[in-house]
């Protein structure tokens, strides 16, 4: 299996220690994010997790856990957001120059191959206009192009945060046209996330976040994994579990879809559940999951 760590909360940034915790414990208690009374437990071993994929803004709070993390035979990557807003968008994200040197911290640690950056939400406004993103994009691909292979762009989603305008395909298209000849002389391949508008002719591709053939390399065995029903259309990620919860995320970001209400922060780091522990009254129910290695898949 893959565990997805989280696409709903940053659990490098404010929750590293019980992720660790619960490493440690093998097995994880998920909640049903549309129904609380339904929780998921989930056995975990470095047997029958392949990979585990860390989504974050701010890693600096799992640097220490990682060597430990090594020791108990897991095997992970980054996918580390990196767009250097400022204080309006993203209140209690340290400044750009702080989170460019953790980028490149984690990147000498684990290689450039395991630190996916990701350059999302793009947002244009007055604030923010075209010219910003072309300088703000040249600025960190300058620093980071010794550090990652891939960027990961993608839009702001005006239907999930209405107090964004939408960014129109011309505007998609400069951003696409100009950040491909940014990165034409530097190690970086474009790629986008779960978009609808087309930036092929610009050699920027879709994406697969949560990529089997990235995973296989990075884990030195094949996988089979099939595609994520469970995503946005557009997205190209195979199947994960995630571990994390919504409305858990402190960082306080004004475009993040992922809290719709002032976020609750469990601060017990020895609780199965990122949001606690249970009340009693759920329905528990253990979810077996193996390992997608393909010598070890089941054809019939």
């Amino acid at each position: 299996m893959i565990i997805s760590a989280s696409r709903r909360t940053d659990i490098p940034a404010i929750y590293s220690e019980w992720f660790y915790n619960r490493l440690k414990a093998g097995y994880f208690l998920v909640p049903n994010p549309y129904n609380p009374n339904r929780i998921s437990r989930i056995e975990i071993s470095p047997t029958n997790v392949d990979c585990i994929v860390f989504w974050t803004k701010n890693p600096v709070l799992m640097l220490d856990k990682l060597t430990k993390i090594d020791e108990l035979g897991y095997n992970y990557f980054f996918q580390f957001t990196l767009t250097g807003y400022d204080q309006k968008l993203e209140p209690r994200i340290p400044e750009v120059k702080e989170r460019i040197r953790l980028f490149k911290e984690l990147s000498k640690k684990l290689g450039r191959e395991r630190v996916i950056w990701r350059y999302d939400p793009i947002i244009i406004n007055d604030d923010y206009p075209l010219t910003w993103h072309l300088k703000r994009f040249t600025y960190l691909a300058n620093e980071l192009e010794s550090y990652t292979n891939r960027c990961i762009i993608s839009f702001v989603d005006v239907y999930r945060k209405k107090q964004f305008r939408a960014i129109a395909d011309l505007e998609m298209k400069e951003i696409g046209k100009s950040f491909s000849k940014i990165v034409e002389d530097k190690s970086i391949s474009l790629f986008t996330c779960a978009e609808t508008i087309d930036l092929g002719e610009y050699g920027i591709l879709p994406a697969s976040c949560i990529d089997d053939k990235l995973i296989s390399q990075i884990i030195g065995y094949d996988i089979m994994v099939e595609k994520d029903t469970n995503q946005r259309k557009r997205c190209g990620c195979v199947k994960s579990i995630d571990v994390g919860a919504y409305n858990t995320c402190d960082n306080g970001c004004r475009y993040c879809y992922a809290n719709s209400n002032k976020p609750v922060i469990n601060t017990d780091p020895d609780a199965p559940m990122i949001t606690g522990y249970p009340k009693g009254s759920e329905i528990i129910t253990n979810r077996s999951e193996k390992s997608n290695r393909i010598d070890q898949i089941s054809f019939f």
